[in-house]
């Protein structure tokens, strides 16, 4: 490999690392508006809800965690009458 062909990759390495630098802080500006909005709406939440009452975050929480048991008794219910649920 001559003198060019390995200039020409080191500057197309810098190239691709400053555009991955980029990228990388493009997405650390996501993460950070990402935050933000959902501090706001556990605010907005917890001021529609009830003092003492769970954060808005929990009562997902807790949906996520009820619908989950409802889908493995809804998967055990098919198996035990011979339908496999994963079968397209």
């Amino acid at each position: 490999m001559d003198g060019q062909a390995v200039r020409g990759l080191e500057a197309e390495a810098l190239r691709t690392g400053r555009t991955l630098a980029e990228h990388s802080q493009d997405l650390r500006g996501i993460k950070v508006q990402q935050r933000t909005a959902f501090g706001n709406i556990d605010s907005l939440a917890d001021a529609i809800g009830a003092p003492g009452d769970r954060s808005f975050t929990q009562r997902l929480d807790s949906i996520e965690g009820e619908l989950g048991d409802v889908k493995r008794l809804l998967r055990a219910l098919a198996r035990a009458q011979g339908v496999d649920p994963d079968a397209e």
